[in-house]
């Protein structure tokens, strides 16, 4: 006789469960596409960590690419609006090169908020990077160390897909970050082909030589090495139609005499750059919490790389006399972050470790802190904020 019984509650719980279930999932996906900052911190990216950190990696570039992802609701405020390059950027903060290093999810990173993104490194021939594991998590610090190794689908794929968007109705900026391969014998030849094969879809160009994951790479920060890459580099642009602009990034591990070095290079005519990005990963270990992947090797990104990318910055900032626009990267968690950059001399700002932890909010979360700081200080727009610190410390010089 309890059979029945037993039945009728076994059917009701199945119920039950599967409403729940239901329900639980639907709410879970309007959050994500919502871009709720709490559901995101609390529950969905502590989720992520769970993962092994590349295939999570992998996950959110397919995300992005499928167009699963919250959109930006708002227009943002004028008073993020600058121009550099004779380019308009409505907002001052990039995606930062190694997040979509194939050009795969361009799109969907700027209906998330991005004023900007950059793709790469690419490499002329396409190659698998280094062995895995070659990305590991330290969320007591708030950091990542990577060795992907300049992973690449190579030129052609990677023109193809830019080429593709570019003729469809996308208007968003979009900078190519060149690399060499692993192998070149010739790495000047590899950026130079970077550059001719680029330059009728690159809003801007990077000159990658500061990842420490390449053999040989950061010796081309050297004065001389410098010179003869940028030189070359100059000549093939000065040949193409587009003539994109022409950045440079490098490493935060260089000396005060070879920061010199640089911008002594980087000044001269056959040898210009329209722009630094100020920095790469390092390879310090100064001061960190965790114990257990703080000793792999590879490029350490987050919050550790802040002061040093902020202080090399300013000073980057004086030797050029403000003369070269600044993209400034590294350890930007929040807009007080941000403003911090800006006010030693960045006109632009990317990020990468800090969207890897937090996800899509962080991303109206520094523009909407910014806005608030720069009103705050009496300030009209970007412009007004890039370099008044490091510009105090020249005046008192002077």
């Amino acid at each position: 006789m309890t059979r029945p019984i037993d039945l009728t509650i076994w059917r009701k719980i199945k119920s039950l469960l599967g409403v729940t279930t239901g329900a639980t999932i639907i709410f879970s996906g309007i959050s994500l596409y919502q871009g709720n900052e709490k559901y995101y911190k609390e529950i969905f990216m502590p989720l992520v960590r769970l993962i092994d950190p590349e295939t999570a990696h992998r996950a959110a570039i397919i995300t992005a690419k499928l167009g699963l992802i919250p959109t930006q609701k708002h227009a943002d405020p004028h008073i993020l609006h600058s121009s550099l390059w004779g380019l308009h950027f409505q907002n001052p903060l990039g995606m930062a090169a190694g997040f979509d290093k194939h050009a795969e999810a361009i799109e969907g990173l700027h209906k998330m908020g991005f004023g900007f993104v950059e793709i790469g490194s690419v490499t002329p021939e396409p190659q698998p990077g280094n062995s895995k594991p070659r990305v590991f998590r330290l969320p007591e610090d708030q950091a990542i160390i990577n060795r992907y190794g300049f992973n690449s689908d190579g030129h052609e794929v990677v023109h193809s897909r830019l080429k593709a968007l570019k003729n469809s109705n996308f208007s968003g900026i979009v900078g190519v970050n060149l690399g060499k391969n692993k192998l070149a014998t010739d790495p000047v030849h590899d950026y130079v082909e970077g550059i001719r094969k680029f330059s009728d879809v690159a809003d801007y160009f990077v000159i990658n030589v500061s990842s420490p994951n390449t053999p040989g790479l950061r010796n081309l920060q050297r004065k001389n090495d410098l010179q003869e890459l940028l030189q070359e580099v100059n000549k093939i642009r000065a040949t193409t139609d587009k003539k994109p602009p022409l950045l440079l990034k490098i490493a935060p591990d260089l000396s005060k005499d070879e920061q010199q070095d640089v911008a002594d290079v980087i000044q001269q005519t056959n040898t210009k750059v329209d722009g630094i990005i100020i920095s790469n990963t390092t390879l310090s270990r100064k001061s960190l919490i965790n114990n257990t992947a703080k000793n792999e090797a590879g490029g350490l990104s987050g919050a550790p790389v802040s002061n040093m990318s902020t202080e090399m910055i300013a000073n980057m900032y004086k030797l050029t006399k403000g003369l070269i626009p600044i993209i400034g990267v590294g350890g930007i968690f929040d807009g007080e972050d941000a403003y911090t950059k800006i006010k030693a001399g960045a006109s632009l700002i990317q990020i990468y470790t800090s969207f890897a932890y937090h996800g899509p909010p962080i991303v109206s979360k520094i523009k909407e802190q910014l806005g608030q700081l720069l009103t705050k200080d009496g300030h009209n727009s970007i412009a007004d904020a890039v370099g008044i610190e490091a510009k105090k410390v020249l005046s008192e010089v002077k």
